[in-house]
């Protein structure tokens, strides 16, 4: 399975096109339509959340609520295009009603700068508006349609936050994604800890008056994976490395670790292996998943844990300094329309691109043409690794 996506911030639509997706699911449009929700939702999140109606439409791939086998083409219009159509025009030449958003004065920590300098942009306009984190609404609608796959094989996905700037808001035990899902739904925050809500409320508000923006830690669990996703013979076939590349390919995000992740380098081996048992009834298992269930670059049927930070958006309401790309006069930065934080829909996003990973790595393995065949495949493959 390959996707992509295409379409800019405030372009007339969003594109995602899905290649080599079994026919056969029963997609619902619905829980694409409600994580799209969810994305938009959060406390800190901007003025632009309050304009758009996420809204996917599917144009192939799908017949009477069931994929086809062929590629899915789906598209998210953007409310918000009515007021920049002609800004975003892409036909008409440039003139002085289309160049009345240029943006001149690059953001520190944004790609304004730096994909103006390998494009040869002279308005950084046309940098932002792709790498803007509007994107990710697709890649969440993706995410929906193969957290449909997976749910159909019996694996459970869902992501959480842990963090927001220094405010830790974790359980103290490993939870499973319907404890997960139970605690977030309690929230605007979208985290376990129902205690940590209204000083988490104000410290963003806090920030805001600021004029400064806020980070955090998210973390993603997918249960009932099997073992044996992934490969030791080739380092790009290590699955971990996949999802690893798959979250640091979301805008904003620094750092991307598994299990225990950087206190596994703290502690002696004895601390973090996770000892091997077996019995009649489970089979193969781990008495601890310290190493986030992979093992060589592959699943080693544990649960996945997989722990990500973003740094706080680049755009503030009290700019940095900057310099103006014509003129080389000094200047702050530019202000776009933006959030305090958008830690709370960015674990909808590791969740999607998670799911996605998993699921091109389950169709990568097994006969993909159709859901029943994958299904028989996936279940006789799965009482294997039991009595293996």
């Amino acid at each position: 399975m390959i996707y992509f996506t295409a379409g800019e911030s405030h372009g007339p639509q969003l594109t995602g096109i899905i290649e080599g997706f079994p026919a056969g699911l029963h997609l619902s449009i619905d829980r694409i339509n409600q994580k799209l929700s969810e994305r938009q939702k959060g406390y800190g999140r901007g003025y632009r959340q309050k304009i758009e109606k996420d809204q996917v439409k599917i144009t192939s791939g799908v017949r009477h609520g069931i994929t086809l086998g062929s590629p899915i083409t789906l598209t998210i219009a953007n409310i918000d295009h009515k007021h920049w159509s002609k800004i975003m025009n892409p036909i008409h030449r440039p003139n002085p009603d289309t160049n009345l958003r240029e943006v001149k004065n690059p953001r520190p920590g944004h790609a304004d700068l730096v994909g103006g300098m390998k494009y040869g942009h002279r308005d950084l306009r046309n940098v932002l508006e792709r790498s803007s984190a509007r994107e990710t609404a697709m890649r969440v609608a993706i995410g929906a349609i193969c957290t449909q796959l997976l749910n159909e094989l019996g694996i459970r996905i869902a992501g959480y936050v842990r963090q927001i700037g220094s405010i830790e808001a974790d359980s103290d035990q490993l939870l499973t994604p319907d404890q997960i899902e139970r605690a977030i739904n309690c929230n605007d925050l979208r985290i376990v800890n129902q205690d940590k809500v209204e000083a988490i409320h104000e410290f963003i508000d806090q920030t805001k008056k600021a004029g400064d923006t806020l980070g955090g830690i998210v973390r993603v669990i997918a249960e009932n994976v099997p073992a044996g996703l992934g490969s030791y013979t080739s380092w790009n076939e290590k699955l971990d490395s996949k999802i690893a590349a798959a979250v640091i390919g979301i805008n904003a995000f620094k750092g991307v670790s598994f299990g225990d992740g950087f206190d596994l380098g703290t502690k002696p081996g004895s601390q973090v292996m996770d000892p091997i048992y077996w019995d009649q009834d489970q089979g193969w298992y781990r008495s601890s998943d310290h190493l986030g269930g992979f093992e060589g670059g592959m699943t080693n049927g544990m649960p996945l844990i997989i722990n990500a930070a973003m740094k706080p958006i680049p755009t503030l309401y009290k700019p940095l300094h900057s310099v103006a790309i014509d003129t080389k006069e000094e200047h702050k930065a530019s202000i776009e329309r933006s959030d305090v934080t958008a830690i709370v829909p960015a674990s909808l996003v590791i969740e999607a691109v998670v799911a996605i990973e998993l699921c091109k790595a389950i169709l990568g393995t097994f006969d993909c043409a159709s859901m029943d065949r994958l299904k028989k495949q996936y279940h006789d493959y799965c009482d294997e690794l039991k009595n293996y």
